[in-house]
């Protein structure tokens, strides 16, 4: 059956999807892709999806891996290592204002790319002549942003737990300062930016729980009349779906569930 994988092409990647092409597969098997930047080498991590509304028509798994495909891999990524660090020489020689991650061959070795950050933009037309002539392959280099940052170098959220962005989110949804306020979060930076300095990836989480139980609650400061009291909203319960309603100088709790 040709159905619908995933795959990455790093342990804590991003994943990307494939038809299966026929092949018996399961999660873990090794295979080769055709991608955009060539051929790839790949872990396959998730079977029989059910995918809808995919914006790109899906390309085939070439084909499982063979112990010789798995060397081939393993020299690229030693000698992308060595790359890597000669490369940061060269950075620092030359003085660009720039940091490099990581450096990566294709399975067929036609590209060699770099991932970087940097605080602004960078002109490294020049190194990518004189990395191109040295290693005799296509180069590209990539400056990738805070969030993606985090996801390469990885680190510990505020909850305690290593970065979801690093352990198992596919792609990082927007995000954003709406969200914090719609569960009345406190805007405190310290408290709704993760490591990476941008909003958290969690309030997206249960925003549309929050969302949905708001629809019908009255907003802070809004004068209601519940029974045979009226007053002005000044709490709001948004997961319990009440509120607290000042009734001359008295609080009262007005429950939404039912309404």
């Amino acid at each position: 059956m040709n159905s619908i994988i995933s795959v990455k092409f790093k342990t804590d990647g991003k994943a990307y999807y494939f038809y299966s092409n026929n092949i018996d597969l399961k999660v873990g098997d090794y295979v080769l892709v055709e991608t955009e930047k060539g051929i790839q080498f790949a872990i396959v991590n998730e079977i029989d999806i059910v995918k809808q509304n995919l914006k790109m028509e899906l390309k085939d798994v070439l084909r499982k891996s063979t112990k010789k495909d798995y060397d081939i891999y393993l020299k690229n990524l030693k000698d992308a290592s060595i790359i890597l660090e000669e490369t940061k020489n060269k950075i620092i020689e030359d003085e660009i204002p720039m940091r490099l991650l990581d450096a990566t061959y294709t399975f067929d070795r036609k590209q060699l790319i770099f991932n970087f950050v940097a605080d602004e933009r960078v002109d490294f037309r020049n190194l990518v002549k004189y990395l191109a002539a040295k290693y005799k392959t296509h180069i590209e280099l990539h400056q990738i942003g805070v969030r993606d940052k985090a996801r390469e170098i990885g680190g510990i959220g505020s909850c305690g737990l290593p970065l979801c962005c690093k352990t198992f989110k596919n792609s990082i949804d927007g995000i954003s300062i709406n969200m914090a306020k719609n569960q009345n979060i406190s805007l405190n930076p310290n408290k709704i930016n993760g490591c990476c300095g941008r909003l958290l990836c969690c309030l997206s989480y249960e925003d549309d729980l929050y969302s949905d139980n708001r629809k019908n609650l009255p907003k802070i400061g809004e004068e209601i009349t519940s029974g045979d009291f009226t007053g002005k909203v000044i709490k709001l319960d948004i997961l319990k779906k009440q509120v607290v309603v000042d009734v001359n100088g008295e609080e009262k709790v007005v429950d939404f569930n039912d309404k």
